[in-house]
């Protein structure tokens, strides 16, 4: 049996080959067996529903957010324009609602608008 590489997004050695392509069952990620897709990961950045996002699209949050150092919460729905993204984190970008400036958010709390 070919050595099957653990998942380059989580980790995980729960891996297993799918045609060309290797499948982490954990997270449901899916990458080329030939491919090295750790350094592609770094500049993708992906919503909840893993649509790709990019500087200056407009997101929703998809949960109510406590935000830390103010008493305001992000509701369900809030709409973030604008966004940029942070280099070498694919996980947060940075944006700017109604009422709040200058927040960092996390990519698994937001879906594209």
């Amino acid at each position: 049996m070919p050595d099957i590489p653990a998942c380059p997004r989580c980790g995980m050695e729960n891996t297993y080959p799918d045609g060309d392509n290797c499948v982490c069952p954990d997270c449901a990620h899916e990458w080329p067996v030939a491919g090295n897709t750790e350094v592609d990961d770094d500049a993708v950045v992906r919503d909840c529903n893993g649509n790709l996002l990019s500087a200056g699209d407009s997101v929703v949050v998809v949960k109510d957010l406590k935000v830390k150092g103010s008493s305001i919460n992000l509701k369900q729905g809030t709409v973030i324009k604008g966004i940029r993204l942070v280099d070498g984190d694919p996980e947060h970008i940075e944006g700017n609602s109604d009422r709040i400036k200058g927040l960092v958010l996390k990519t698994c709390f937001l879906r594209k608008g």
